[in-house]
């Protein structure tokens, strides 16, 4: 297995393009030589431009056209969208050769995607897809908060519906199993409650007591250290601060929203669930700023980092 990271660029149309050469051009030479972009040439050294840079993307890019060549920035386009599909499967068919030991995914247009005819509800579905699973889990990962969610991109009602004892127990699982494998040696996990207060012993709902604690009294029959159902309200703080090391949010706003407070720039989205790695930055294509040289690249150095560790534990 190889130690060597893909990245793929992102919606040509968003900042991915300005925050993948950015990262790139911070990179040591050996770290260089240990990635490869799967991306647009063309859109990539516009991106150098607009960034004022100078590299010499050739040993990087696996070049795949767009249809149109280079599109404009921030703007919707089906193009852009299925070139961003492209750009993830050839590096999914490469990762699952063994070619690269983790994806780093640049932000993608859901709404571009499926105007292209890709009808997911982001990365972690399409890899989902990609590589046979039937699902996949989203985890973010900061310093001091982690937060793995139970369903990410569904409505709300959707969500509640979705968080059944099996897929509770499968996301506590998931969550375990990935922080054994970063080093931690015996997780401590908490499962926020789906209700206010956990429902108060069914005054604001029975979900917590029908859904959550048979998910939680199974994981513990697993040996698994697992609390809860924790009322939302109060279980990130605790996390934050060290009573935890892990938290299962039942749906995408729940997990999203504290972990974006608390580290907005540093927070890594990592899939898991699936036989390949990989990492994400967590905030979307901004269009508005696209090709102004204004984007930040901090949070795609976080996830390219979090990737290095990932290769080198495949490679090993």
């Amino acid at each position: 297995m190889s130690d060597t990271i893909g990245i793929t660029m992102g919606d040509p149309a968003g900042v991915g393009p300005e925050i993948t050469v950015r990262a790139i051009a911070e990179m040591s030479e050996a770290d260089r030589a240990r990635t490869r972009i799967y991306g647009h040439r063309q859109t990539l050294e516009k991106a150098l431009v607009s960034s004022g840079l100078s590299l010499d993307l050739d040993p990087l890019v696996a070049d795949i056209e767009i249809d149109g060549g280079v599109l404009p920035w921030g703007k919707l386009d089906a193009r852009a969208g299925d070139a961003a599909y492209r750009f993830i499967a050839s590096a999914v068919s490469d990762a699952s050769t063994g070619e690269i030991g983790c994806i780093v995914t640049a932000p993608i247009n859901k709404e571009a995607l499926n105007l292209a005819g890709h009808h997911y509800d982001g990365h972690t579905g399409m890899l989902a897809a990609l590589t046979g699973q039937r699902s996949a889990f989203m985890l973010l990962a900061s310093e001091r908060l982690k937060v793995i969610h139970v369903s990410t991109h569904v409505s709300l009602k959707t969500a509640i519906d979705r968080a059944t004892p099996e897929r509770i127990l499968a996301t506590i699982r998931a969550g375990h199993d990935h922080l054994k494998r970063i080093g931690y040696e015996k997780p401590r996990i908490a499962v926020a409650g789906i209700n206010p207060h956990c429902g108060e012993n069914g005054l604001f709902g029975t979900e917590d007591d029908e859904q959550i604690v048979p998910a939680i009294e199974m994981a513990r029959a697993e040996g698994i250290d697992v609390a809860g159902p924790i009322s939302a309200d109060t279980v990130y703080h605790r996390a934050y601060n060290g009573a935890f090391d892990l938290v299962v949010a039942q749906y995408h706003d729940q997990g999203h929203i504290p972990i974006k407070l608390v580290a907005f720039d540093t927070a890594v989205n990592v899939s898991l669930g699936l036989p390949i790695d990989r990492t994400s930055v967590d905030h979307g294509t901004a269009f508005d700023i696209a090709g102004t040289g204004k984007a930040n690249h901090t949070n795609m150095n976080a996830a390219i980092a979090y990737a290095r560790k990932l290769a080198a534990g495949r490679a090993r």
